[in-house]
């Protein structure tokens, strides 16, 4: 049952949403309100519509059916700048800055200060952007190029873009995926000052000790509908991903611990790049998942990169299977058994203007290549399996990647990889950006390699996922591995103690 709002407080009415792709119905007569001075949650599956139904709001789709009134009038939003003009700006989930132009040069972007003479009155702009910054306490300079920022940083700045000119309503799409906890901190105490400007918030995320945190209202969709709109503190955890999902979900990470094999199956000694990562060293077992944690900057990503043979390093040996191997580019560690599903899908791991079929295979293009000439059906048998042992949701194995949702974006990649028969998976950040269900596949992909006898390195910045999926963890700081932990020293406490630098 939808619950009232009170209308003198209401900011923004959409209503009966419909939106149309080929082959796909993504929005179904979709309901959803924002008041003043509240922060409403958007909640539900990758799939589910959120992010469709924000890029309505913000003109990046038109609607097929339904109506938007923002402050007590209807209103027509052709495109971004019609949603501009009506206070309207969002901050989306994959960053859109531009990276060879400065920090201040993004903020003001379409809106430079001019001179009398018509020119872009360059001091005026740095001044004003100086002092968004600062407000920020982020610790940058105006006219630092973006490119030279961190993903962190970036998506700061970001929300300073958003936030320094007046919005009555943004929307934040998953805020927090790239951001430290003293980032999520000021970020929060942010959110608070809009609130109190009465500016109104949609706020998704995931992370759901967030909503609980920040948010005062929570719209569940599923499968393009409308499920349910609830207080956020009258509802539990429990509810919200049963609403999520349409059933209950009474465990999370499956994970079926068995004795270890001692077969080592690659060893790293003393990996060094200099000025990032120094003297790395650990083992990985047969059929075992090694954690690695730390927080952003500490080197995880960039040791996973060096293994690959995307990154050079100094110094160090890799050994795979008791032999000395040499990893100088990707296509050396693929030959030596290992696979690698980067952080960043959309602009490492997948060509999003291909179909699944593409991007699923393109790794194994040689099994099924004859003098130029593709066994279409062998191709064909490869996409199906994947497509059905990791429930890929798409209409067919043609449709383009781009269509798809985050979370079968991310299963997708997981195949391409996985069609290589790899015996070491390193897995960066693997659900980030994914919704609950889709987790729950993840995880269970994940311990069913394990138990075929496929060695997982896991990079992740969500400590329960750590916990709960890794037989060990090697905890980094500052470019070093600080600590390896067993499964059963395994708690936050432990784990942030060394990866804050603890002895």
């Amino acid at each position: 049952m939808k619950r009232g709002v009170n209308v003198s407080e209401q900011l923004l009415e959409m209503s009966k949403i419909t939106k149309r792709f080929p082959g796909v119905h993504a929005l179904k007569g979709v309901d959803f309100s924002l008041r003043k001075g509240e922060v409403h949650a958007l909640l539900g599956e990758n799939g589910a519509g959120k992010s469709t139904l924000m890029k309505v709001l913000g003109g990046i789709y038109q609607l097929n059916e339904g109506s938007i009134t923002i402050g007590g009038n209807k209103v027509d939003i052709k495109d971004v700048n019609d949603a501009k003009e009506n206070g309207v700006s969002i901050i989306h989930q994959e960053i859109v800055l531009v990276p060879y132009l400065t920090i201040a040069e993004n903020i003001f972007l379409g809106k430079e200060p001019l001179k009398k003479s018509g020119f872009i009155d360059m001091d005026s702009m740095i001044k004003q952007a100086q002092t968004f910054i600062d407000n920020f306490d982020l610790g940058l300079h105006a006219k630092m190029l973006v490119s030279d920022l961190t993903v962190a940083q970036q998506q700061m700045i970001e929300i300073i873009k958003a936030v320094s000119f007046n919005s009555e309503i943004i929307v934040m799409d998953e805020p927090t995926s790239s951001l430290t906890d003293k980032e999520v901190d000021f970020l929060f105490k942010t959110i608070k000052q809009l609130k109190e400007q009465n500016v109104g918030i949609v706020y998704i995320s995931h992370r759901m000790n967030e909503l609980f945190e920040v948010t005062d209202r929570i719209t569940v969709m599923r499968d393009g509908e409308y499920i349910d709109t609830v207080n956020t503190n009258e509802t539990t955890n429990n509810e919200l991903i049963s609403m999520m999902v349409g059933r209950d979900m009474n465990q999370m990470y499956e994970r079926t611990y068995v004795k270890k094999s001692g077969q080592t199956i690659l060893s790293v000694q003393g990996l060094t790049r200099k000025g990032v990562i120094n003297d790395v060293s650990f083992s990985l077992e047969k059929g075992e998942i090694l954690g690695f944690s730390g927080l952003v900057g500490a080197g995880r990503s960039e040791v996973m990169k060096c293994i690959f043979g995307i990154d050079e390093y100094d110094e160090g040996e890799i050994f795979v299977n008791g032999k000395k191997v040499n990893i100088n580019v990707p296509n050396d560690a693929i030959s030596h058994g290992i696979a690698y599903v980067p952080e960043n899908r959309k602009e490492e791991g997948l060509f999003l203007i291909k179909p699944v079929d593409y991007n699923i295979t393109i790794k194994i293009l040689h099994q099924f290549m004859s003098m130029f000439q593709v066994n279409k059906r062998y191709e064909d048998e490869q996409a199906d399996y994947y497509i059905k042992e990791l429930s890929i949701k798409t209409p067919n194995k043609d449709q383009i990647v781009n269509n798809l949702s985050g979370g079968n974006q991310q299963k997708v990649l997981f195949s391409k990889w996985l069609a290589t028969k790899p015996n070491i998976l390193i897995l960066d950040e693997p659900t980030r950006g994914v919704d609950v269900g889709a987790k729950s596949e993840i995880y269970t992909i994940m311990n069913q390699l394990v138990e075929e006898g496929v060695s997982i390195i896991m990079v992740s910045s969500e400590l329960p996922e750590i916990i709960n999926m890794s037989d060990r963890v090697a905890v980094m700081y500052k470019g070093s591995i600080q600590k390896v932990l067993e499964k059963e020293a395994m708690d936050q406490e432990t784990i942030m103690y060394y990866a804050t630098g603890g002895n």
